[in-house]
C-alpha cells in the first residue's frame, strides 16, 4: 500500500513538473512573438488575464487529435453489444446528437456533459502505456479515458451540433484541491463561460469554481496563455 501511495505521488509530481515546464516554455515563447488582436470579448476565465496567439505549433497533441478525428473513416461494421467500437456505436452517438439538436444550448451542453461523464475514468498509462495521450472521441467511446479525453469528446460533440471554435475552449489547468493537472471544456453561452467537467456532475459557470488555476486554453483557431490577476 505504501508503495502504491508513493508511486501515485511520484506520478503527480512528475505530471506537475511537466505542465509547469511546458507553461514556462509558453511564457518564453510569448516574450519573443508579436501579440495578436483579440477578435472577441470573453469573460476573464477563472479570474485570469488572457493573452491570445494564433500559433498552434507548440501543441502537437491537440493538432494531432484534431487531424486524427477528421481522418477516422475506417470504422468497421458491427453490433452495438460488441466490445469493440464500430459503426453501430458511431450511429448511436450521432443519433443522440440529432435527438438533442432542437434543445436550447444550455440543455445541449448539460446532456452532452452527462452522457460523456458516464464513461469510466482510465489513466493514459493504463490505457495506452504512456503518461499523456490525447484520444479522439472514437477512441474515448471505445476505451474510455482521462480528463482531456472527456473534454475532447464533448468539444467534438458540440462541433457536430454546429458550435464554432469561438464558442469552445479546452482548458488545461491546475486543480488546487487535488494538486494535480486537469483539463475541462469551457463553452461560451450568452456572454458567460460554462464549465463541462468530468469531476463535476452539473454544468456550472466558471466564476463558481474557485480551486482551478488555468495554464492555457485552446481551440482550433488559437490558444490563450492565462495569468492570475494582480
Amino acid at each position: 500500500m505504501q508503495r502504491r501511495i508513493f508511486t501515485r505521488q511520484r506520478r503527480r509530481r512528475s505530471a506537475k513538473r511537466a505542465v509547469v515546464a511546458f507553461v514556462f516554455g509558453l511564457a518564453l515563447l510569448f516574450a519573443f512573438m508579436p501579440r495578436e488582436a483579440e477578435p472577441a470579448v470573453y469573460p476573464k476565465l477563472f479570474g485570469t488575464n488572457e493573452t491570445r496567439s494564433d500559433n498552434l505549433q507548440p501543441f502537437p497533441k491537440w493538432t494531432g487529435v484534431i487531424g486524427r478525428y477528421f481522418k477516422e473513416h475506417d470504422i468497421p461494421d458491427g453490433k452495438c453489444d460488441s466490445a469493440k467500437f464500430n459503426k453501430c456505436h458511431l450511429a448511436e452517438w450521432k443519433a443522440f446528437l440529432v435527438k438533442i439538436k432542437g434543445e436550447s444550448k444550455l440543455r445541449q451542453i448539460e446532456l452532452i456533459n452527462r452522457r460523456m461523464n458516464q464513461s469510466p475514468y482510465i489513466p493514459d498509462i493504463r490505457n495506452y502505456g504512456v503518461d499523456d495521450y490525447w484520444a479522439t472521441p472514437k477512441q474515448f467511446l471505445y476505451r474510455d479515458g482521462d480528463c482531456e479525453d472527456y473534454a475532447i469528446a464533448k468539444y467534438m460533440s458540440l462541433r457536430t451540433l454546429g458550435y464554432t471554435p469561438d464558442d469552445l475552449r479546452l482548458v488545461v489547468l491546475q486543480d488546487n484541491n487535488l494538486r494535480i493537472a486537469h483539463a475541462v471544456l469551457v463553452v461560451y453561452v450568452d456572454g458567460t463561460a460554462m464549465v463541462l467537467d468530468n469531476q463535476i456532475k452539473q454544468v456550472v459557470e466558471h466564476s463558481r469554481i474557485r480551486h482551478y488555476s488555468p495554464y492555457y486554453s485552446i481551440n482550433e483557431s488559437a490558444w490563450w496563455l492565462h495569468k492570475k490577476l494582480r
